[in-house]
């Protein structure tokens, strides 16, 4: 949420804002509000200081009893006012997004400007098969079955494929934890609508949340709303400032808006794991921090050895909350794309202040909002992708990234002869139970 005092001061700055992200928002109405709230909050102390002359002006006389009713009464009224114009101003501020850093392209998508790229797109000397192929022919991936059992966009982890999700979500929070400094949380995947509108989902993306239908709960979309949600309504010390949180969280997402956009697969599920970074620093430490992020973020990539780039987004394509956006896109050999594994977001005080979370200075009595950033550190889906494509070998096994074998007791390839047997296994132990 934007300070009404910088939208006072700076209208034409949040009007450039608003057009930059390609939204369209009526502003000139908030500032109506604000202006006629002003003007009713000078009438209510000319009242009361008229009040307060006639209660000093000596004993009461029934003309001045009358006097001060009306006094009061106009007072009452002008509250009522006041308060009215206070919930209209709220629910409009909610939806003024945050404002986009001097240092982002300004455009749609199309102006998302490259700022890194790391690694060489491996060559394959055969045709690379797609991640669905892939998890079907090694048995490590079942989305027929997960259909059947819950519906389109989601996927079913099977033997290996299980194992490596699980050795991918070990393998981020130990790096995050052991030598990136962040500790380690393990949030509720279920959430209040205070804590949705403290982060920014709610009210603008409610239609891509799911909702539970007796409770105002939601499935979390990433960890980074109940995390931020850790300290909201808490002043922070100063001195107990960075505060660095990693958290491993499935994640639920309607996708509401992906229709005619690629769905097959991994690549847009509605439940996908992650393991998200989030911070709470200092204002003025904030975009210094954004790089740092930035960097724990990549180097799970690199610790991979998967390629990738890393984009700086444009004013039409940062979040809604977001100041400051990175992408990291890791390539896929199989589908040739490189995918989205990744946004580090700097959200300045927009989050803080809709989430109530201030600190204090040292040697200052007033406190001030604190800065918040997250960054997916990574996701899961896609990278399990970019894995299965860009490792895979010419007989259709993978090659396990060498980072994450001694979470999967030293095994260095998911093969055909693994899932052979692994069926004629099942088949035994099914005549044997016959």
């Amino acid at each position: 949420m934007l300070d009404i005092k910088f939208i006072r001061e700076h209208p034409e700055a949040v009007k450039k804002s608003i057009k930059d992200r390609g939204l369209k928002f009526d502003l000139d109405t908030v500032l109506t509000l604000d202006a006629d709230r002003r003007k009713i909050l000078i009438e209510v102390e000319t009242f009361k200081a008229e009040r307060n002359k006639v209660s000093k002006a000596g004993k009461p006389t029934p003309d001045t009893i009358e006097q001060m009713k009306v006094i009061s009464q106009k007072i009452d009224d002008l509250d009522s006012k006041v308060v009215e114009i206070d919930q209209k101003i709220a629910t409009l501020m909610y939806n003024i997004p945050n404002i986009p850093h001097n240092s982002i392209p300004i455009g749609s998508a199309d102006a998302n400007k490259v700022v890194k790229t790391w690694g060489e797109q491996r060559n394959f000397n055969f045709k690379p098969k797609n991640h669905i192929e892939l998890g079907e022919e090694l048995d490590i991936l079942d989305f027929p079955r997960s259909s059947k059992i819950t519906g389109a966009g989601f996927c079913l982890f099977k033997g290996l494929g299980a194992r490596l999700e699980r050795a991918l979500i070990n393998f981020m929070l130990d790096l995050h934890t052991k030598e990136h400094g962040y500790k380690e949380i393990f949030p509720p995947f279920l959430v209040n609508r205070a804590s949705m509108t403290g982060t920014g989902q709610l009210p603008k993306l409610e239609e891509d949340m799911y909702k539970l239908k007796d409770d105002d709960l939601f499935l979390i979309p990433t960890a980074e709303v109940p995390v931020t949600n850790i300290h909201r309504d808490e002043v922070l010390e100063e001195g107990d400032l960075p505060i660095y949180y990693t958290a491993y969280t499935a994640c639920f997402r309607r996708e509401a808006g992906s229709y005619g956009k690629d769905t097959k697969g991994l690549m847009r599920v509605h439940q996908f794991d992650k393991v998200e970074l989030v911070k709470f620093v200092k204002p003025e430490n904030s975009f210094d921090e954004l790089e740092a992020l930035l960097k724990n973020a990549e180097e799970v990539l690199q610790r991979l050895k998967l390629s990738y780039r890393v984009l700086m987004l444009a004013t039409g394509d940062i979040s809604f909350s977001a100041s400051k956006c990175y992408d990291i896109e890791a390539w896929a050999a199989g589908i040739e794309k490189n995918l989205e594994v990744s946004s580090c977001s700097n959200f300045t005080d927009f989050q803080a202040r809709r989430a109530n979370i201030k600190y204090r200075p040292k040697g200052s009595k007033k406190l001030e909002y604190i800065h918040t950033l997250n960054g997916s550190g990574i996701a899961m889906a896609r990278t399990v992708i970019a894995i299965l494509e860009n490792y895979q070998e010419k007989d259709g096994s993978i090659v396990i990234p060498e980072v994450l074998r001694p979470y999967m007791d030293g095994r260095e390839k998911i093969a055909k002869e693994w899932a052979l047997q692994n069926a004629n296994f099942r088949s035994l132990l099914h005549h044997v139970v016959e």
